[in-house]
């Protein structure tokens, strides 16, 4: 299967690290694609930095701050190739990003979305991502949601995909300020098979002031009430659903929002969470700060789940 990848950039206010993040993607091995940056809005240098380089495969898109979602939105109906490659303003590949995946796409010409292992990049160290899984083959066809309990396989700076899949998923959900990526995967998940290649090639830039790592409010988060209905048919997407449940009932605790805490623990089968997960849903709100607090020494990405 020949592959032509269309590249897309989401930028806002991300001057700190953009041109590493271009240069990331002309520097890659395969050359074969276009790269579509959409510039959300940003009020720094961004556009400056973009407007620098010079090359044909560029097309540069500009719009009012509209958010994550939107902004990718944009990109993907604007790209003329079949394949999409998502990448954030501030992440990294490795040079044989394209081409490994292209090699992928030869051999599992039948499938549709495809990922490699991720690491997380801080200041002064790398952390590969940890998957609740072992892989021994290089590329092996998963189950997203059986294969996402511990650290999703699929991220915006890791995917590449058929365009035509948003003809059964849909597009990203605007409503959805921060984690559109989860509620984008479940569609994903729940209609394709994920052709997983476990080697690190993309790097998450650990990045405080991004959006994903300031807006806490649990009123800006998903609800996970979209699928009802085909969970109550799939186990793996349930005890995925009831994972990502977990953590919104925590942060809704430290809101004191006891309404959406009711919601979220009404959702969730405690049989899907492990014994420490279970006994911190059911600890009282200064114990969490406390745990939070322990784990924030690490200086990495918190994430709620806390165990």
């Amino acid at each position: 299967m020949s592959a032509s990848f269309s590249v897309i950039i989401s930028v806002f206010n991300k001057e700190k690290y953009i041109k590493a993040t271009i240069e990331s993607v002309l520097q890659q091995s395969f050359k074969d694609f276009e790269l579509i940056i959409v510039n959300d809005g940003s009020t720094d240098q961004s556009l400056d930095i973009i407007k620098s380089f010079e090359d044909e495969r560029i097309k540069i898109i500009t719009t009012k701050n509209q958010g994550a979602s939107q902004c990718r939105n944009t990109g993907i109906k604007a790209a003329s190739n079949s394949f999409i490659a998502l990448l954030d303003g501030d992440d990294l590949w490795e040079n044989n990003y394209l081409q490994t995946i292209k090699v992928a796409l030869q051999d599992y010409p039948e499938y549709s979305v495809f990922a490699t292992a991720i690491a997380h990049k801080y200041k002064n160290k790398i952390v590969p991502a940890i998957y609740s899984f072992k892989q021994n083959k290089f590329c092996e066809v998963r189950n997203y949601f059986e294969s996402s309990l511990n650290h999703t396989i699929l991220t915006s700076s890791s995917i590449v995909f058929k365009k035509s899949i948003i003809e059964k998923t849909g597009y990203f959900d605007n409503a959805i300020e921060s984690g559109e990526d989860t509620d984008f995967w479940i569609r994903i998940g729940i209609n394709y098979s994920i052709v997983f290649i476990n080697k690190i090639l993309a790097y998450y830039n650990y990045v405080p002031e991004s959006i994903s790592n300031t807006i806490f409010s649990v009123k800006n988060k998903p609800k996970y009430n979209k699928y009802l209905k085909e969970e109550q048919h799939d186990e793996h997407l349930k005890i995925y659903l009831d994972r990502n449940r977990f953590p919104m009932a925590i942060l809704s605790k430290l809101e004191r929002d006891k309404e959406s805490f009711r919601y979220y623990k009404s959702h969730i089968n405690p049989n899907n969470l492990r014994l420490s997960q279970n006994i911190i849903l059911n600890s009282p709100r200064w114990f969490i700060r406390f745990l939070l607090r322990i784990k924030s020494l690490k200086g990495e990405k918190l994430y709620y789940p806390l165990t």
